[in-house]
């Protein structure tokens, strides 16, 4: 790929940024897109709808972008949390590193490795970009003193900024477990594995163990129970009562007149009475659910589809005298009468068969409740299994019934699916990077011979399209990781989503880095890794020529990305669809309201961390397009995390020592393969410096691994119980 190549694909890039970026301004003045580009902000303040028609509506502008600029973190803090502001660390940390490396490597090692061979340069438009890479610099040469100097520059720095992020982010967690505000989660433990007894229920169970062990704190407990097909039923009947619900109140607010004395009719009400009633008919008869069970949902149906006109004993006597006139009601009495009629007949029995062996046991003090939570509970540790619980919302309420015996293997199984799933992803990849061989492609596919000898067909097919069919593919990523991670059995969605964050992160480095890097055939890519000590080697010959893509990859899954992020294409496209095809006016509740999807930035985030780390002395022309990709998700995410994202449950920014653990990978590993360099170079003095950095990076990491990581396996008990 030549330099043209590469400006076609940023400019196509650039040009897709300031289309976007610029319908986002517009569209976000719009009173009717209110709920998707403020729904944090309609949710916490009211927002006014009946602002004039005026033309700087229609006008482009940046002020979400000064706005975004200025925000403190105390603004950040209240309206994302510890999560948001951690997240946002990692921006800031990448953009700090990316600074220095790009400083000492674009003005220093790019002119080394351009003028590495004496050879005819030709126009620059024209030159090819490998002779911007380590490649192009002579065997022997006495010049790569200044990339092993750039190597320790970049490490050191790195590591330095690492571990002022990692002890303000430890701070800043455990002032969240200190300042935030009581939670009844804060005096509660989740107890799974409860063992079965003949003689009595698992609540007799929790309860006897728990006042044995725990006398003078425990207070009391909560069994989970098996949701049932009824259930089900009565969930749903829910749904259809708030539906109707929400009709009523639009019918209220714009009444029909009656065709006789023109005074207002409603023509569509449901009463809370016949709604709920159905609710309680359900559940009873769950231990007959042949006959019974069919009755009662029979009986909900013709409820729900019941019209009758009644009137309230407060409105005026009918249409005819100026009253109100009802239709379509469902009576809340005559259902709660139902429910407690239902729930006579059921039996003692029948709870405790719904019993799940798992709980929430509740304490007098945040201490006892987190000593109780990391003490080993029995000599078998697969029974009386203890954790401190999750925040109400943040119970995944489905994986609680889980026997807790099943989670390893889960947690096996899905491993196996995602290792699975990364195979088979290695199909796209492959014919991605055969796109990026001209010669290849065209013996392949003799038609286009025709089409590739037009100069911009060839720089779009080589420098843009790969790029994009493996962005492409890659969004079909996070929702299957998002599927193992639940099947996994995570008791909350933080840590489903961590789970989910983690595959996905190392899917993206498996098959976008390393995959890309050792292209060809899947058979030679297999050979490759069956020899472990030609891997530097390896990894030493391929990084350099795979530049090239990286940094187009850069430009499209990095620039082109953050645009469709701030333009919530998905929810425009129904909030549209809501407005003027269902013509439904009112905004959407709190319950559609979108949370950040950490799974999938911060892998993203970390990817590109890793491509800039590996490529900064190899290839040091990817790094000023990082650097607009990092500086542009700052501005972004910030505007989202204040205006868009809602966030329903705190983890205390748990992910952190994923990004460290990432982040110490990619300095190793930039190191073994500068390491290779070097060797096949034939540069042993630097090859000699390297290998003490090595060791020097791994010693940070288990110093700041013994300082630091506890905090975020466990819970101090010196600060719950401040």
């Amino acid at each position: 790929m030549d330099i043209g190549a590469l400006l076609t694909s940023a400019g196509i890039n650039i040009a897709i940024c300031v289309v976007l970026l610029s319908l986002y301004s517009i569209l976000r003045k719009q009173p009717s897109n209110v709920s998707v580009y403020f729904m944090r902000r309609l949710i916490s303040e009211p927002i006014k709808h009946s602002d004039p028609f005026h033309f700087e509506r229609l006008v482009p502008s940046a002020s979400w972008i000064v706005r975004a600029w200025q925000a403190t973190n105390e603004e950040i803090l209240a309206a994302g949390g510890v999560d948001a502001l951690v997240f946002l660390r990692i921006v800031v940390f990448s953009i700090r590193i990316f600074i220095i490396a790009a400083a000492i490597c674009v003005f220093l090692l790019l002119p080394v490795n351009y003028y590495g061979q004496e050879m005819q340069h030709k126009q620059i438009h024209s030159e090819s970009l490998e002779v911007f890479t380590i490649g192009n610099v002579k065997e022997g040469s006495q010049w790569f003193w200044t990339h092993c100097l750039a190597l320790y520059v970049i490490s050191c720095s790195a590591c330095v900024l690492l571990h002022f992020e990692y002890k303000n982010i430890t701070k800043m967690r455990l002032a969240h477990i200190t300042g935030s505000p009581v939670n009844p989660s804060h005096f509660t433990v989740l107890v799974r594995s409860i063992p079965c007894s003949q003689n009595h229920s698992y609540s007799k169970s929790v309860e006897d163990f728990f006042s044995t062990y725990y006398p003078a704190s425990y207070v009391s407990h909560q069994m989970v129970y098996r949701a049932g097909r009824v259930d089900k039923l009565m969930k749903d009947a829910e749904k259809m009562y708030r539906m109707l619900k929400t009709i009523e109140s639009q019918t209220k607010k714009s009444y029909m007149p009656c065709c006789l004395c023109g005074k207002s009719t409603h023509s569509f009400e449901a009463l809370n009475n016949d709604a709920e009633s159905v609710e309680i008919k359900t559940s009873s008869d769950e231990l007959q659910p042949s006959q019974r069970e069919k009755k009662d949902v029979e009986k909900i149906y013709r409820k729900l589809k019941t019209i009758e006109t009644q009137k309230k004993m407060s409105s005026t006597p009918g249409c005819l005298c100026g009253g109100i006139m009802h239709y379509f009601k469902m009576l809340k009495k005559e259902a709660e009468s139902v429910e407690c009629k239902t729930s006579s007949d059921r039996s003692q029995p029948s709870q405790t068969d719904k019993e799940r062996p798992a709980a929430f046991v509740f304490f007098r003090t945040r201490y006892a409740a987190i000593v109780a939570a990391q003490v080993l509970q029995s000599s078998n540790p697969m029974l009386w299994v203890t954790q401190l619980a999750p925040e109400p919302n943040d119970v995944y309420w489905s994986n609680l019934s889980i026997p807790y015996k099943q989670i390893w293997l889960r947690k096996i199984a899905t491993l196996l699916g995602a290792i699975v799933f990364m195979f088979v992803f290695l199909a796209p990849v492959t014919f991605v990077q055969g796109l990026t061989q001209l010669d290849q492609l065209r013996q392949t596919f003799p038609f286009l011979k025709g089409i590739l000898k037009q100069k911009f067909m060839n720089q779009l097919v080589t420098g843009y399209l790969p790029s994009v069919i493996l962005m492409l593919f890659m969004y079909a990523v996070p929702p299957t990781m998002m599927l193992f991670s639940t099947i996994e059995g995570n008791v909350s969605h933080s840590e489903r989503k961590k789970s989910a964050g983690i595959k996905v992160l190392y899917f993206t480095i498996w098959n976008v880095f390393f995959v890309n890097v050792l292209s060809g055939s899947i058979i030679r890519q297999l050979s490759v890794f069956s020899s472990f000590r030609d891997i530097p080697t390896q990894l030493a010959k391929a990084v350099p020529t795979q530049a090239t893509f990286f940094t187009t990859y850069v430009l499209t899954s990095g620039w082109a990305s953050l645009s469709f992020e701030v333009i919530q294409l998905f929810p425009l496209l129904c909030n549209g669809f809501r407005r003027f095809i269902l013509r439904r006016q009112e905004e959407p509740c709190s319950n559609h309201a979108l949370t950040f999807p950490h799974h999938t930035e911060i892998p993203r985030l970390l990817l590109f961390g890793l491509l800039g780390f590996t490529c900064s002395i190899m290839a040091p022309l990817i790094l000023p397009f990082l650097l607009v990709y990092f500086f542009l998700a700052f501005l972004v995410y910030r505007n989202q995390i204040l205006n868009v994202y809602v966030p329903k449950y705190e983890s205390g920014g748990q992910f952190w020592p994923v990004v460290h653990n990432t982040t110490i990978f990619s300095l190793v590993l930039t190191q073994v393969i500068a390491l290779g360099v070097f060797g096949i170079k034939r540069s042993p003095v630097a090859s000699g410096f390297t290998i003490p950095l090595i060791f020097l990076t791994l010693l940070f990491n288990e110093y700041c691994r013994q300082r630091f990581s506890p905090v975020f396996k466990r819970s101090p008990a010196q600060y719950r119980f401040l």
